[in-house]
């Protein structure tokens, strides 16, 4: 079995077409343009936060614990398309899901995404069985 490449997503917008008020053609809306906007993952809120330059202590610790364990959940999955996962990564993931969720940010929306790395940590645990 090959491991699968890097998958990304091409940044395409889709466009609601309007017909013009006159002649022919179509209008393109910018609220259609916007609507459309693909969703950012954890991981692009936590590059949002780090860009908005949010200098408080506690927030360069939950962005350095969500890095850790965004990078420990990539490893749970490569350890599932490989050789199985092991108790050892388990109990790594277990304990920083645990750090994480007790540090509380100064920023509220990098303290909800991390939150949400949190929980998705723990539906990986609860998935082994390790809840």
């Amino acid at each position: 079995m090959e491991p699968i490449g890097r998958m990304t997503r091409p940044a395409t917008v889709a466009r609601a077409a309007v017909p013009a008020p006159r002649g022919g053609g179509f209008v393109l809306t910018a609220a259609a343009e916007t609507a459309a906007l693909p969703a950012t993952g954890a991981l692009g809120l936590l590059l949002a936060a780090q860009e908005s330059g949010a200098e408080a202590p506690a927030d360069r610790q939950a962005q350095r614990r969500a890095r850790t364990l965004l990078a420990e959940l990539t490893a749970l999955q490569r350890d599932l398309l490989a050789e199985g996962v092991g108790e050892e990564r388990l109990d790594r993931l277990a304990a920083l899901a645990t750090q994480a969720a007790a540090e509380t940010a100064a920023t509220p929306s990098l303290h909800e995404t991390v939150q949400a790395i949190v929980l998705r940590a723990r539906v990986e645990l609860a998935r082994f069985g390790r809840a």
